[in-house]
C-alpha cells in the first residue's frame, strides 16, 4: 500500500479536516508545554537557590525533599497520581480540567530537575561574589536578585536548554490522561485512517520543528544575556 497524503485533507466526520485535527492537537501540546515550562521554572529556581541558603537548614531540607520526591517518581506514574490520587485527597481538585492537573504534574517533575540546575550553576560561582554583594550592604535576598541569580542564570542555560527541550517532548504523556495532544492524535488518526506511517511521520516533524524552535530561542536568549569576556565552560564561568 502506497503512502497517501492527501487523506490529511480528508473530512474526519466531525466537519473538519485531519490537517485542521493535527493543528489543533499541535496547539495542545505547546499549551501543555508552555505553562508546564512556567511552573516548572519557576519553583525550580525557587527549590534550587533554597538549597544553597547558609543558615537556613530547614529550607534546605523541604527543598531537598522536593527535589528527591518529584525527581525519583516516574512521570507518567506522577501523571496519574495527580489526575486519579490527589482529587480524592483533596476533593477541591475535582474541579481542576485535566489540562490543569497534567500541567502541574509535568511542572513539578521538571522543576526538580531544573532546580538542581540552579543549584549547581550557584555553587560552581566564586564565593567571592557572594561577600561581595553582603559587604557593599546587599541583604541575602538583594545579593541573589541582583548578583548571584543573573550570573547562575548565564551558567544553567545550556543544561536549561536541553531540559525545556525535554520538557515538550515529555508533553506526549498527557495522552494517557485523554488530552488532545500530537501523541493521541496520532494514535486516534491511526487506528480510525490505518495510515500510520503519514500519521506518524507529520507527527515526529511537528516535534522536531517545536524542539528546534525552543533550542533556537534559547540560543537567542543566551547571546542577549551573555557578558563580555565570561564563558562557560564545563559547567563553570570564568573570565579570559
Amino acid at each position: 500500500m502506497g503512502w497517501d497524503w492527501q487523506f490529511f485533507l480528508k473530512d474526519d466526520g466531525s466537519g473538519r479536516t485531519y490537517l485542521q485535527w493535527i493543528f489543533s492537537a499541535w496547539g495542545w501540546t505547546l499549551s501543555v508545554a508552555a505553562c508546564a515550562w512556567v511552573v516548572s521554572v519557576s519553583l525550580g529556581f525557587l527549590m534550587g537557590t533554597l538549597r544553597t541558603l547558609q543558615g537556613q537548614p530547614w529550607l534546605v531540607r523541604l527543598a531537598t525533599v522536593w527535589v528527591e520526591l518529584f525527581r525519583n517518581i516516574p512521570l507518567l506514574v506522577q501523571i496519574f497520581l495527580w489526575y486519579f490520587v490527589v482529587p480524592k485527597i483533596f476533593p477541591p481538585l475535582k474541579d481542576l480540567p485535566g489540562f490543569a492537573l497534567v500541567v502541574l504534574a509535568l511542572g513539578f517533575f521538571t522543576s526538580a530537575r531544573i532546580a538542581e540546575q540552579v543549584r549547581a550553576g550557584i555553587q560552581a560561582l566564586p564565593k567571592g561574589q557572594r561577600y561581595a554583594a553582603l559587604a557593599m550592604g546587599f541583604s541575602t535576598a538583594q545579593s541573589y536578585r541582583y548578583v548571584i541569580l543573573p550570573m547562575a542564570f548565564r551558567i544553567i542555560l545550556p543544561p536549561l536548554t536541553s531540559e525545556s527541550m525535554n520538557l515538550l517532548k515529555n508533553s506526549s504523556v498527557a495522552f494517557a490522561v485523554s488530552i488532545a495532544e500530537l501523541t493521541m492524535y496520532a494514535m486516534q488518526v491511526q487506528e480510525e485512517t490505518s495510515r500510520g506511517v503519514e500519521v506518524y511521520l507529520a507527527v515526529t516533524l511537528l516535534y522536531a520543528i517545536s524542539a528546534f524552535a525552543v533550542n533556537r530561542v534559547f540560543a537567542w536568549v543566551e547571546k542577549k544575556v551573555q557578558i563580555p569576556g565570561f564563558i562557560v565552560a564545563g559547567g563553570t564561568g570564568g573570565r579570559h
